[in-house]
Formats: structure tokens, sequence, C-alpha cells
């Protein structure tokens, strides 16, 4: 059989064996994580796989898949399924954006991190809207959260991408 029609069928396969994976760690990671992945105060341990998005667009598309997924979870699933999913897709495009052009790989996680803790407004919406919880308030603790997420994430990814291409 001819190498390159073998090695052009298998990309497609290879490539959402990759979406699958990471939107797997996604799902498993926030739902083991329950207690401290929802809510008003939460610490969502699974963020850092955002950064992935970073090296490849495909992770793109993972993220967002486990985002919606594991929002089904959450008790304000209704908002949380769409707006989260919606949310972090556009922040994922964003970043990538942002940070196309930079050399330096600390600053582009940086970058990601301060963007996504930000993004954070559609979580505190949320949350005021469903549990009339107080909105800047709220914003801040999420936001917070956040960024702690993301730092550790950041720290994680960062030593990864040293030992593993994460752009292939």
């Amino acid at each position: 059989m001819n190498k390159s029609v073998v090695k052009s069928s298998s990309m497609p396969i290879v490539e959402m064996a990759k979406i699958a994976i990471v939107t797997s760690l996604y799902v498993v990671i926030t739902a083991m994580l329950a207690v401290i992945s929802f809510g008003a105060i939460q610490l969502r341990l699974s963020e850092m796989l955002n950064y992935l998005a970073l090296y490849h667009k495909r992770y793109v598309y993972a993220v967002t898949l486990g985002v919606v997924i594991v929002n089904f979870m959450s008790p304000t699933w209704a908002l949380d399924v769409p707006i989260g999913g919606v949310s972090t897709f556009l922040v994922l495009i964003l970043c990538r954006a942002v940070t196309k052009n930079m050399e330096n790989e600390i600053m582009k996680i940086a970058i990601t991190a301060v963007i996504f803790a930000f993004s954070m407004f559609t979580v505190a919406g949320q949350l005021t809207l469903m549990l009339d919880l107080p909105f800047f308030h709220t914003w801040l603790i999420v936001g917070l959260g956040e960024l702690l997420s993301m730092t550790i994430g950041g720290i994680v990814i960062y030593f990864l991408s040293k030992k593993i291409d994460l752009s292939r």
C-alpha cells in the first residue's frame, strides 16, 4: 500500500485521539475535584489544560469540549454549559491570537493566565443570576481562584513542555 495514503488517512485518527485524551483529562480532573471545581469559590486545576491551546489549535476544541461536558455537573449548568463553552472557546482563541508572535514561553503563559482570570466575569455573572451572589465580589474571588489554578498549571505545563513537544 502507498505510504502517503496510509499516512494521510491515519492523521485524522491521531488528531481525534489527542483531542479525546485532553477532553477526557479535563472532564476527569474537574469531576474528581468537583467540590472545588464549581461554585463561588473554585479552584479548577483542569484549567492548566488551557495552555495546550497555545501549542496547537486542536486543543482549543479539546478543552472547550471538556468544559461543555463537565459543566453539566455544575449547579448552574443551564447557563454554565452554553456560556462556559462559548466563553472558553473565545478566550482560548483570544489567547492564541495575543501570544502568537511571542517568543518568551513564560510571558505567553503569564498573559494567558491574566486573560483567563479576567474572563471569569462570565462565571460571576452566572452565579449572580442563578444564586443571587454579588457580582464584583464573586468576580474577584472566582478570578483569583482562576489565577491560582492557571499559575499552578502554568508551572506544570512549562516544565512538561521542556520534556514533551506539545506542538505535535
